[in-house]
């Protein structure tokens, strides 16, 4: 008797969730198709079955009157829009008013489907009618897919698709929606980024692919070329080189070149990646405007993270060496000649303005069969819009080929993933447009030179190799001679040794400081035992902490001979390491400038390692500079000679020193002030120490504090002495302001202090900039001369940034029309590109006075 009942309970309980979908209101069911005679309305959304990941509803932008209906993700919080249907064509007044406003879906008098947009007042806005549509095949139906593709169907075709808004992007490419030109259907499927953050009507700026010669996608702005893809090599566009870095992430890309159609796409394999790739109208320092962005939603912190841009640095804009120049980031200047040309144009040239190009510096001898190829490898191939693609020929046979046409000036492979012998090449007539080269990324391109200049490069390959003997030859037997030596060296130092109170004897000695670097010889430096600092702070007493970074907490202390001290001792829990307390301890201890703090000794004995520095009264520059009330003590005098400070100390880490010292961590919270307010630079933990040689280096640990970190460093891990110039100009603007590089300047549309001066200084609004906390009582001259100065060190490239000695001259001239204009400063692009299609929306590339130490794979 009780199994028949157990029976009906149990069908009861899996009826009761669609009893009670039936039982909600109509407007309060989330559904997911339009049906004739079911319009959506302005005041209801769909929502995609399956996963549920995406909503089509209206909207209205923020700072716009009008209506849209638009695609945007479900369970992203901040609300981002990826597709709109109407954007030329809104309906005039905000979503509120326009409750009444419709799209709806309906057979069209010749049998195809219509797809509209209406106003309350049922005047239509925007609509679609398909060619193909129809014929009487049954009801139409729009739905919205799990995948954010807005579909109409023909129900009685079987289903068939007769439209989806995946063959028209707007400003977004979603995965698995094309970029490019399917021929068989005659559409063009391109990115156009809005008008404004408040309006989505289709803007200057374009993401295309030219299908001319080998296919590639372009930016444009207007009429301009703003920045080109390189064409697909079989891996990835040669102008993306980064590309084979998302596959660990589960990204897969489609380039698809067969006559049919010439589209990019990408996928996810992962679900739960959130990802997206969106042209935007500004955002750009290179090339007059306009970037193309990947965005990634990360869940955790609840924000978008900019995980690609282009164009990225000066080689990325189009043609900027010119004809047969090439571009390299890492080099200075960054515009050379290909080997065997010569400028055209020697005077721009020496001004650093490439954009002439090249020439040849021998004439081509042809008709003779005497020239041959000479090989740039790691390039970016030149511009393919005029190039000729064979996919049939070994690259053996296309150099024949390019060998026997006059008119063939270089070659190089076409797919790289093709069959051995099939792989085919491109081949290019004319100058060599657009060039430049990567670190261990990029193709080989094979360009024609004339015999003279071929003979010179073997004569030179020649030199090099009996230079290279000769050097081999000379280092072993230094080698040698360094073995026997350091046998002997070390026989006498075991002999001498004796217990000490110095450093080097104590054995804290490293060779391999700062992620392997070399620090030199030994250091005399005093130790003292653990108990005398206990004594000295009075047992590491709470009374006495005087604060805590990433290394551990700092007591005060004084030792018995009176001097005041600053205890500073590696945590166990710290952040930073042992190798970063040895690193400290063999830099600074070599250091000595009144703009640096002076590390009095070290405690290496006891349960905890320590440092032990001056005393400075006044802690740090952060303790006064952002709070309310102790900023009042610090007037423009003070703050102008603490500028002035730090940047001598820079001057003297950057070139004055004994070593050549990068700080990579420079922050108000690191500026130290004595009695007099002097400010000091302190803790070198994250310090290196460079070459003299060395312009720039590449790391794979980056480390720093958000907001104070140059863009080149905290993307792509490059850092030089411009990457603490950047940190100073940071500083140099929140000493002005009184505001920290951070949070969102919603008055301004802008959502960092970078961006924000820069806009208030192109305004000619620069002093509105000055801390409300100086009363006015400041110098006009000096202040904008202080402000130009901090936005010209956080210009987005590393070769605009002054020098330190330049700076220092900036800041001892009294003529402020001296000081030139500032380009728009790294980072601020991207964070007001941020507001593109979306609003509210936090991203990550502010960390609230948060140290980092990311390990980033390369």
């Amino acid at each position: 008797m009780s199994r028949p009942n157990h029976q009906l309970g149990v069908a009861a309980a899996a009826l009761l969730p669609l009893l009670l979908l039936l039982l909600l209101p109509a407007g309060s069911r989330a559904r997911d198709t339009i049906s004739p005679g079911q319009p959506l309305r302005g005041n209801e959304t769909l929502v995609s079955s399956g996963a549920g990941s995406f909503v089509l509803g209206f909207f209205s932008p923020p700072g716009s009157n009008n209506t849209y209906v638009g695609v945007w993700y479900a369970k992203v919080p901040v609300r981002t829009v990826v597709w709109v249907a109407n954007r030329a064509d809104p309906v005039r007044g905000a979503v509120g008013r326009n409750a009444g406003a419709t799209l709806s879906v309906s057979a069209t008098s010749g049998g195809g489907c219509a797809l509209a947009v209406a106003a309350p007042n049922g005047t239509v806005v925007w609509s679609v009618s398909p060619a193909d549509g129809g014929g009487g095949g049954g009801p139409c139906t729009a739905r919205i897919q799990d995948d954010g593709n807005l579909v109409v169907s023909e129900q009685g075709q079987g289903g068939r698709v007769v439209w989806q808004g995946f063959d028209h992007p707007t400003d977004t490419l979603l995965p698995g929606m094309r970029l490019g030109v399917d021929f068989a259907a005659g559409k063009n499927m391109t990115l156009t980024a809005w008008a404004s953050p408040s309006d989505p009507s289709p803007g200057a700026v374009v993401a295309a692919m030219d299908t001319s010669g080998d296919p590639e996608v372009f930016i444009w702005n207007g009429r301009t070329k703003v920045w080109r893809s390189g064409p697909w090599d079989g891996v990835q566009f040669t102008g993306v080189p980064d590309t084979v870095t998302y596959k660990a992430l589960g990204f897969s890309f489609r380039f698809v070149n067969d006559g049919r159609e010439a589209t990019y796409s990408f996928q996810v394999r992962d679900a739960s990646i959130v990802t997206r790739l969106a042209i935007n109208g500004t955002g750009s320092v290179v090339g007059g405007g306009g970037t193309l962005q990947r965005w990634t939603w990360l869940d955790a912190a609840r924000c978008w993270n900019l995980y690609w841009y282009a164009p990225k640095d000066q080689c990325d804009a189009v043609s900027a060496c010119g004809p047969n120049g090439v571009c390299d980031p890492a080099a200075v200047p960054a515009c050379s000649c290909l080997r065997g040309f010569t400028p055209r144009s020697p005077a721009s040239w020496a001004l650093r303005d490439g954009r002439d190009g090249c020439v040849r510096a021998a004439p081509l001898d042809c008709a003779n069969r005497t020239d041959g190829f000479a090989l740039l490898p790691h390039a970016k191939v030149p511009d393919t819009t005029r190039a000729v693609v064979d996919f049939n020929s070994s690259l053996d046979q296309c150099r024949l080929r390019c060998l026997g046409n006059c008119s063939c000036t270089a070659y190089a492979s076409a797919n790289l993933t093709g069959e051995p012998g099939h792989r085919g090449c491109v081949m290019w007539t004319g100058g060599l447009d657009d060039l430049r080269v990567y670190p261990g990324y990029g193709q080989d391109l094979y360009f024609r030179l004339a015999a003279a200049e071929l003979a010179s490069i073997s004569k030179s390959k020649k030199k090099v190799n009996i230079v290279v003997a000769i050097v081999v030859s000379l280092t072993a037997l230094a080698i040698l001679l360094a073995i026997v030596g350091f046998f002997i060296w070390r026989a006498k130092k075991v002999r001498a040794r004796k217990p000490g109170s110095s450093i080097g004897r104590a054995g804290l000695h490293s060779n391999e400081g700062s992620e392997g670097k070399d620090h030199g010889d030994d250091l005399e430096l005093p130790i003292y035992d653990f108990k005398t600092i206990a004594v000295a702070t009075d047992g590491f007493s709470t009374e006495n902490k005087l604060g805590e970074g990433g290394f551990g907490p700092v007591y005060k202390g004084k030792l018995e001979d009176g001097r005041e001290i600053a205890v500073k001792t590696l945590s166990r829990t710290s952040a930073q390491g042992l190798q970063e307390f040895k690193n400290e301890v063999l830099l600074i201890a070599k250091l000595q400038h009144r703009n640096l703090v002076r590390l009095i000794g070290c405690s290496i004995s006891g349960p905890e390692k320590i440092l032990i520095y001056e005393y400075m009264e006044n802690k740090s520059l952060d303790y006064f500079l952002f709070d309310a009330t102790k900023s009042k003590i610090l007037n423009w005098q003070t703050r102008y000679r603490i500028i002035e400070g730090i940047a001598r100390g820079l001057l003297y880490l950057h070139q004055d020193s004994r070593y050549r010292i990068i700080h990579r961590d420079l922050k108000t919270s690191n500026i130290l002030l004595d009695k007099e307010m002097t400010s000091k630079i302190s803790d070198f933990g994250m310090a290196r120490m460079f070459g003299s040689d060395d312009a720039q280096i590449n790391t794979l640990r980056v480390v720093g504090t958000y907001g104070y970190m140059a863009p080149e460093y905290a993307m792509d891990g490059v850092f030089s002495v411009k990457s603490d110039v950047f940190s100073f100009g940071v500083i140099v603007l929140e000493i002005i302001t009184g505001k920290r590089n951070r949070g969102v300047y919603s008055y301004s549309g802008h959502l960092n202090l970078l961006a924000h001066a820069w806009s208030l200084l192109n305004e000619g609004n620069g002093l509105d900039l000055v801390d409300e906390n100086l009363d006015g009582s400041f110098n006009s001259d000096e202040v904008l001369k202080c402000l130009k100065v901090g936005l010209l060190c956080v210009q987005e490239n590393p070769d605009d940034r002054p020098l330190m000695s330049q700076v220092l001259m900036m800041l001892a001239s009294t003529d402020t029309a001296s000081v030139p204009d500032p380009k728009q400063p790294g980072f601020a692009a991207r964070r007001a590109a941020a507001d593109d299609t979306s609003w509210s929306k936090p991203d990550c590339s502010v960390v609230d006075n948060m140290t980092i130490t990311m390990v980033e794979g390369r």
